[in-house]
């Protein structure tokens, strides 16, 4: 403290803590600088912020007297002592794709609609006009799907924690009473088979929890599995005993559903492909003959690049070129894949277990959801089909053209082994013109999610997420494909996006998820017309929410209403598919990009063709802190501005791709621009679930890691040469800039990030003229730029590496299971029962959370919160650095590990542990609206 005093005169200070009384610490009349001392007292244990308000004086007007700072001493813990949370972070955003978002109880008095940023449930009263919510219930990270097991047992797929919380929701408050471990990424669940008893719940072929080996080396494997469950005996194994585990020759499954009587199941492919694929350039052979045109409108030609093809039934063809009149051109002998695109696989749900029966090929390219009309046993798979074999973007002015026509938004009908496309825009007529028309767009319905189907199987109601409507269709019509797309059946609802729909049949109505706002919608399904909407709360920053729609609204998008990013981004992520989007109208321009500082200024190929080749699509996920864009690095970002980051500017480069790709008539303004950049900023990926829990290496991925950070493996520099992995800095495998591509490709790339690439896995063939066929296969696109590289260990057997066979071996387990922006704990689990609490596999894995929550160097790696309900009353915690479990009440004290297991034994409580991001905890265990005052305290 400072005093201006003179000689006689009086300086008081005085603190109150924590809105108490002031109290004097210093009464002087010294006139030099001084220090007060004084104890926060036992007020200030425990709490998740202390308020210091101090109040000085002179006994004379004129003269001064401050404090200059204040000092706070104590345990040096993280932020206080042994009852402080720790501090709240960045939110982190996965976005999500929602499958089965409601469930509602057999009685239509209860609706349970999830939470997915918030990591809940919500309860909703639906006894009146407007749902009334009545509780709220933490489950694990971004729960998607819900099913009633029967009115009092709820169970919650939680997508990135790879787990199902079983909740018994027939007292007050519910509680989880059991978690179960799954595959990785579960996406769906139905209740089937003898008295509905088995929950089949869908994920895909790999991740942490599964007992077996996912063969992610190995051809000719499926990657789509269904786990099932006997709910009346979960087993007393950790995570449940799942009854069976079928696996099925596809990529990761999304929908499922069953039929009336619950004899079968029905699982769609999330990303089931087109059966196209890529041919590997071919230089050294004097690359491919492609269809016209072949120069730019500069005359420049064309680069060596890869071809898209397509799988006809007996040939693989390219697209031709329909301008001109050449033919599509039979392209079989290089293609060494076969793509069965198995599509929709039926589950047999009677006898003993489950049994895979047939499955169905030729449904569609992207498949949301699988419905059953309860009637005629007839499937509808809502889905999108692309059209990745027509090549280019742009006006089309010397070329075929995707502009505004590049994937379609359809309803496929099964009936028996008959496969029938229904496109839902059949009304759009201008697809040969520049523009659609202000008609065709008022009509148009994109990204069609969940569907539901009456009870009398006359009627099918579809939610289309990209143009914010509620659509119903007679199934008859649907069928027979004689349905007119009708403004008086669809239904524009207020919140935005929405993502899923139930049935309330006896009330005569329908309850919508709106994404957009995080909502609820009420329909009257007789009218069409919405009664009431709710929103529930939103843990997600305002640029989040303000910038989602970007993606995904195609009447804002695009001129016919039916295109947006998310047609090929899907859920903000990939496709799995190549598309040739170069551009012959345009020109040869300079390749702008920064180079590595390792490739030699004579290896360096400074110009960008226009016709690009076919390229695969890149994930939004992840982009912060990696530079330039695209896979040239042609969005350079350059011009960004002082007060925005290179990235974000890159993003914004991207405006153009609304005019050229999505067919509107002109580009987003600067503001929905920036909206949208800022939004897709925050999408990050989800832990890596091949690397190990712990966060070791195994003995092949400790080998890989010590050849790729040590060998040099082109003749110029090591792998980490270029692929930088620094975690700290937000880099995994890329630092932003071109490397050359050592003649096998004819223009050079950005070195790309490496975090996703066991999401490829599956392809296997190198479609080259003198390579060995394959077989059967689940992708047609792999590695690279344009996916023409079957696998990792392909990837590193080119030329330009100098690698071993086994060190090609080693290098492929450890890129696997390559680093992420969070670490392999995040989003794991544990509940934590009476019965289960002394099991040694229960307690090793509690002991594991709460040993990777204590990580801090070289990053943090989780947060670990607690949840459960002690008699009546729902409680939360969250381990601080002290590993001390700080509680969601002010006057309540921290407790270690073992008195939290005792209080909750003596409740005869369940505990769920959670391993949430970092920078999560304090929010999602103790303080859900981020201001300060614990939940129980905060009114």
């Amino acid at each position: 403290m400072t005093a201006g005093l003179d000689n006689g005169e009086n300086g008081i200070a005085a603190v109150s803590i924590n809105g108490g009384a002031f109290a004097t610490i210093e009464s002087t009349r010294s006139t030099t600088l001084g220090h007060a001392t004084f104890p926060l007292g036992a007020g200030a244990d425990n709490q998740v912020q202390v308020v210091l308000r101090f109040r000085v004086s002179a006994n004379a007007g004129n003269e001064s007297y401050d404090v200059d700072n204040v000092t706070v001493e104590g345990v040096a813990n993280g932020g206080g002592g042994t009852g402080a949370p720790p501090p709240i972070g960045a939110f982190t955003t996965f976005e999500t794709g929602h499958v089965r978002p409601l469930a509602l109880s057999s009685n239509g008095l209860r609706l349970y609609a999830v939470n997915t940023p918030d990591n809940r449930v919500e309860v909703f009263d639906t006894s009146s006009a407007t749902p009334r919510p009545i509780e709220s219930i933490s489950v694990g990270l971004e729960p998607v799907a819900v099913a009633l097991a029967n009115d009092g047992q709820l169970w919650v797929v939680n997508h990135l924690s790879d787990s199902v919380s079983v909740i018994d929701v027939s007292v007050s408050p519910a509680r989880i009473v059991n978690t179960l471990l799954v595959g990785d990424e579960p996406s769906d669940i139905v209740f089937a088979g003898p008295n509905s008893a088995w929950a089949f719940i869908s994920a895909a072929h790999r991740g942490q929890n599964a007992p077996f080996d996912p063969q992610l080396t190995t051809p000719g494997v499926g990657r789509a599995d269904v786990w099932v469950f006997d709910s009346a005996n979960l087993g007393a194994a950790l995570g449940g005993q799942p009854l069976t585990i079928l696996h099925m020759f596809g990529d990761s499954l999304r929908g499922l559903a069953r039929n009336a009587d619950g004899s079968r199941v029905y699982a769609a492919v999330f990303h089931s492909g087109d059966r196209t694929t890529v041919l590997a350039p071919d230089i050294a052979n004097g690359g491919i003959t492609k269809p016209p045109p072949t120069t730019a409108a500069d005359g420049t030609t064309q680069p060596r690049t890869g071809l898209i093809v397509q799988f006809n039934g007996t040939s693989w063809v390219d697209g031709g070129d329909p301008r001109t009149g050449v033919p599509p051109q039979n392209q079989s002998a290089r293609v060494k894949l076969n793509l069965p695109d198995f599509d929709v696989f039926q589950i047999n749900a009677t006898g003993a277990a489950p049994q895979l029966g047939p499955r169905i090929s030729g449904v569609g390219t992207t498949l949301f959801d699988v419905a059953v009309n309860p009637r005629s046993g007839v499937i509808y798979v809502s889905n999108l089909e692309s059209l990745n074999l027509t090549r280019f973007e742009g006006p089309g002015t010397r070329s075929t053209t995707v502009r505004g026509h590049f994937a379609e938004s359809r309803i496929t009908v099964l009936t028996g082994t008959t496969v029938s496309p229904r496109h839902l825009n059949k009304h759009i007529t201008s697809y040969g013109a520049a523009l659609g028309t202000a008609a065709e767009r008022a009509l148009s319905l994109a990204t069609p999610l969940q569907m539901a189907v009456t009870a009398d199987g006359s009627t099918l109601f579809v939610v289309g997420m990209g143009s914010s409507k509620l659509a119903r269709y007679r199934t008859s019509e649907l069928e027979a494909n004689t349905f007119t797309p009708s403004a008086t059946d669809q239904l524009l609802v207020s919140g935005g996006g929405p993502t899923g729909v139930v049935l309330d049949e006896a009330r005569g109505r329908a309850f919508v998820s709106t994404r957009f706002d995080n909502g609820i919608s009420v329909v009257d399904t007789g009218q069409l017309t919405e009664t009431a909407h709710v929103a529930m709360f939103n843990p997600e920053p305002a640029e989040v929410v303000t910038g989602r729609r970007f993606l995904y609204d195609a009447t804002l998008s695009s001129s016919r209403g039916d295109s947006s990013c998310a047609g090929c981004h899907i859920f903000g992520d990939v496709d799995h598919l190549a598309w040739d989007l170069g551009n012959p109208d345009g020109v040869t321009v300079q390749n702008p990009g920064t180079y590595n500082v390792n490739i030699p200024t004579s290896l360096r190929n400074r110009t960008n063709h226009p016709m690009k080749g076919p390229m695969t699509t890149q994930s939004l996920r992840g982009l912060a802190h990696n530079g330039p864009m695209h896979w040239r690095g042609d969005r350079t970002g350059v011009t960004h501005d002082p007060d925005e980051t290179l990235e974000e500017q890159a993003f914004e480069d991207f405006n153009v791709a609304f005019t050229s790709l999505l067919g509107r008539d002109s580009q987003l303004t600067t503001d929905q621009m920036n909206s949208f950049a800022k939004f897709a900023l925050q999408l990050s990926y989800p832990p890596n679930p091949i690397a190990n829990l712990d966060n070791s290496l195994t003995a092949a991925q400790s080998q890989g890691a010590q050849v790729f950070n040590s060998v040099v493996s082109d003749r110029i520099t090591q792998c980490t040469g270029c692929h930088v992995l620094n975690p700290t800095q937000g880099r995994f495998g890329t630092d932003g800039t071109l490397s050359f591509e050592g003649g096998v490709v004819a223009e050079d790339f950005k070195i790309p990030h490496l975090r996703n690439m066991y999401q490829k896995i599956g392809m296997f063939a190198e479609n080259l003229s003198g390579q060995t066929g394959v077989g059967d296969q689940i992708r047609g696109f792999g590695y690279d730029n344009s996916g023409a590289t079957g696998s990792i260990n392909q990837f590193v057997s080119a030329a330009v590496f100098t690698l071993t066979a086994t060190q090609r071996t080693q290098v492929e387990q450890f890129v696997l299971a390559f680093p992420s922006d969070l670490a392999p704990i995040v989003g794991q689990q544990v509940t934590v029962t009476v019965a289960n609490a002394g099991r040694a596999d229960v307690q090793a894995r509690l002991n594991l959370l709460v040993q990777r929550a204590a990580v801090t160097t070289p990053r943090p790696e989780c947060e670990l919160v607690a949840k459960a309900v002690f008699g009546s009353q729902p409680m939360g915690w969250v381990m601080n650095s002290s590993q001390r479990f700080v509680p969601d009440a002010t006057g309540d004290a921290a407790v270690s590990l073992q008195t939290l297991l005792n209080q909750a034994s003596a409740f005869a409580a369940p505990v769920t542990f959670t391993c949430v991001p970092p920078g999560s905890g304090t929010r999602i265990g103790i303080d859900r609206d981020a201001d300060g005052i614990p939940d129980r305290s905060d009114s």
